[in-house]
């Protein structure tokens, strides 16, 4: 069952439809740091919602897309806090 709710898109209260949705696959990027630090980020989706009557340039409906990003740092010993 579709559920519809209102939201702020680019300055404008619109009309969104909450759309299911399951992961096809969730990836790390991974960076080196120039202090000898790996950092990996992953953005998670949490929620997909389309905007309704608003479409792109090629005729796709528009979505809106909440998330949060992991971080996971591995950090040479002389970086880390020693503890007491």
């Amino acid at each position: 069952m579709e559920r519809k709710r209102r939201i702020v898109f680019n300055n404008e209260q619109v009309e969104a439809t909450e759309i299911g949705f399951r992961t096809a696959g969730e990836h790390w990027n991974e960076y080196l740091t120039d202090d000898g630090s790996v950092l990996r980020l992953k953005l998670v989706v949490t929620g997909v919602l389309r905007i309704d009557g608003k479409f792109d340039d090629a005729g796709n409906p528009v979505y809106a897309v909440q998330s949060t990003n992991v971080v996971s740092v591995s950090a040479p010993d002389e970086l880390r806090k020693r503890e007491p």
